[in-house]
């Protein structure tokens, strides 16, 4: 392998530090429904998952019927936290500026936050036209499967086994192996924790930084290897 053809970013805790604002709106309403969760809790085991996601399997484990009026709120109260509170993950202008190869993000994320999260934070026209949602897809189409990533390679015209994938969620990671693609672990957000880097190696990712200036050494590193991970 000469190197990659395509870098794929996720967006929320790789791009942009939200999934702590996520966290900490999700476990609110959460506890507040009977269902006692704390910030890193959330964090931790539902990083990368939708809300309707999250719900339905909160639902299953506790039993616990949850008004279908939480999607609508949760909806509202993160969109405005995040037109408020998001920020930018630092290094990632450099980071990608140091990388040859074509880029693209693929989220769970609607086009809509993507689009005012990366604005707000002047990530967008780094990677602009090529930001693509699961959700366009449909909403049985998000990670933990493949389909996003295979429709972002798709898209930008790369095989997926020339394309490694940036996450930090177990499900993202679960994800991009599932595609058939290599995977970094990321760990630099602000809702990362104790074991996070482990639970990633766990998943599939090959190797994990916590820092994004790192990524451009990584990636060149990770495609001189040429072994089968």
């Amino acid at each position: 392998m000469d190197g990659f053809d395509l870098i794929i970013f996720d967006c929320d805790g790789v791009l942009v530090d939200s999934e702590i604002i996520a966290a900490e709106v999700e476990s609110a309403l959460l506890t507040e429904a009977g269902y006692p969760i704390g910030v890193e809790e959330m964090g931790e085991r539902f990083a990368g998952m939708t809300w309707h996601n999250i719900l339905l399997q909160v639902e299953r484990e506790a039993s616990i019927p949850l008004s279908a009026s939480l999607l609508e709120k949760s909806e509202k109260l993160l969109d405005m936290r995040l037109a408020n509170d998001v920020k930018a993950i630092p290094g990632v202008e450099f980071a990608v500026s140091r990388l040859p190869m074509k880029r693209c993000i693929c989220s769970n994320s609607s086009t809509k936050r993507l689009d005012m999260m990366l604005g707000k934070v002047g990530l967008k026209p780094l990677f602009a036209p090529n930001i693509f949602s699961a959700k366009d897809l449909g909403a049985d189409r998000v990670k933990p499967k493949p389909d996003i990533f295979l429709h972002g390679a798709s898209r930008m015209g790369v095989s997926p086994d020339q394309t490694v994938v940036v996450e930090d969620s177990v499900h993202g990671v679960h994800a991009a192996r599932a595609a058939g693609m290599r995977v970094i672990g990321f760990t630099g957000a602000s809702h990362s924790y104790p074991a996070h880097a482990d639970k990633l190696t766990d998943a599939g990712a090959e190797t994990v930084i916590s820092r994004m200036n790192d990524l451009p050494g990584v990636v060149a590193a990770l495609a001189a290897w040429e072994g089968v991970f």
